[in-house]
């Protein structure tokens, strides 16, 4: 049985938002995790490579209701979905929640990766057996939904390009935007099967004019308004220059 102790790793970002992830896995599939303790319900956005049990990690309070958030369908934020009972996402990727085939989930690059972990997370473990579970959405999301936990509300936003169906959440009281892999402070994928240059580039217009406070990323450390605006200029630049 996996120590999960040991498989995960966490820090306090604020007084109410945990970063979570998997120091274990391959840096290109070690995606940030995040729970977010509300008044009424926690809130949990993206979910791992799923390689161990998450939830036994959190802590919950018994019977205190959990909202699960998907930023998008990619392996590496939603292997442990389905371990969680209300389960949230974009529309334009509801049917690859439901199936989770490699096509949308990217699954199978995972199990050719040479070394996708650096220790198992259990004995059994076969990297070649990776698969992910079926969780199919409860809720189905689109822009300008809210999610509300009683301490913060959070507006949906849709930012697609790194896939259809990704999004980001903003608080737009305090300022703080979960930003899945819309942006992050890393070199951003947008070559991927279900990538859409295009729309990347209209996605980073919009963030770079977001008026945010922190940005948290799908991966790497959290960003200042000025870094992110920074990061979507240097991909528009680079856009135009292909």
């Amino acid at each position: 049985m996996t120590d999960q102790a040991k498989w995960f790793c966490a820090e306090q970002l604020t007084d109410n938002i945990r970063r979570i992830w998997e120091p274990h896995v391959h840096r290109f599939f070690r995606a940030n995790l995040f729970h977010v303790i509300g008044k009424d319900a926690d809130l949990i956005i993206d979910f791992g490579m799923g390689l161990a049990p998450l939830r036994p990690f959190l802590n919950i309070d018994i019977g205190k209701p959990v909202i699960a958030l998907a930023t998008h369908v990619h392996a590496d934020h939603i292997g442990s979905f389905h371990e969680f009972e209300h389960r949230l996402g974009h529309a334009a990727e509801a049917d690859g929640f439901a199936g989770m085939e490699d096509v949308v989930t990217l699954a199978h690059l995972f199990r050719e990766l040479p070394q996708g972990v650096e220790q198992k997370p259990e004995p059994s473990f076969d990297q070649d057996d990776y698969a992910i579970h079926e969780a199919p959405l409860t809720t189905v999301l689109a822009e300008n939904d809210t999610v509300d936990i009683g301490v913060s509300l959070y507006k949906v936003l849709h930012l697609p390009g790194h896939s259809p169906g990704s999004i980001g959440l903003l608080d737009e009281t305090s300022g703080i935007f979960f930003s899945g892999d819309a942006i992050y402070d890393g070199t951003l994928v947008d070559d991927l099967p279900g990538c859409d240059k295009s729309a990347y580039r209209t996605t980073m217009r919009r963030l770079r004019d977001l008026d945010v406070s922190v940005a948290y990323g799908g991966h790497g450390a959290p960003m200042t308004r000025e870094r992110m605006r920074t990061i979507a200029n240097a991909y528009l630049d680079a856009s135009a220059q292909r």
